[in-house]
């Protein structure tokens, strides 16, 4: 079955700091780490949007709207993917998503609140 889950998310203020987990505890670990991990994001009444992503070589990727605040980082050996997100904003509120590419289909978790306020 296919299994990503979230955790971390949370309210916190504007200017502050959360940090996400994504784990994949039922994918292989030579599948997971050979997969780009991403996160993506939906606001409020917006599209899921990209967030940031990491390749299996460690290169990252980061949405212009994010770029120098957030930072993505993995740790194959506890099948995990990260997400620091600093100086937060209101416009960072919603629903954070854990994504990737595995065995032939595309992976989501259900998903952790994030909500900024201002």
């Amino acid at each position: 079955q296919r299994q990503l889950l979230e955790f971390g998310g949370g309210l916190v203020q504007a200017g502050g700091s959360l940090r996400l987990s994504c784990r994949a505890p039922r994918m292989i670990l030579s599948v997971f780490s050979a997969t780009t991990m991403a996160w993506y994001r939906q606001g409020p009444g917006k599209e899921r949007e990209f967030v940031a992503d990491i390749t299996s070589g460690r290169i990252t990727n980061y949405a212009g709207s994010v770029e120098g605040r957030f930072t993505i980082s993995r740790d194959n050996s506890k099948r995990a993917v990260y997400l620091q997100m600093d100086s937060l904003n209101s416009e960072d509120t919603g629903v954070y998503y854990c994504n990737t590419e595995a065995y032939g289909q595309t992976w989501w978790g259900q998903g952790t609140q994030v909500t900024v306020s201002s």
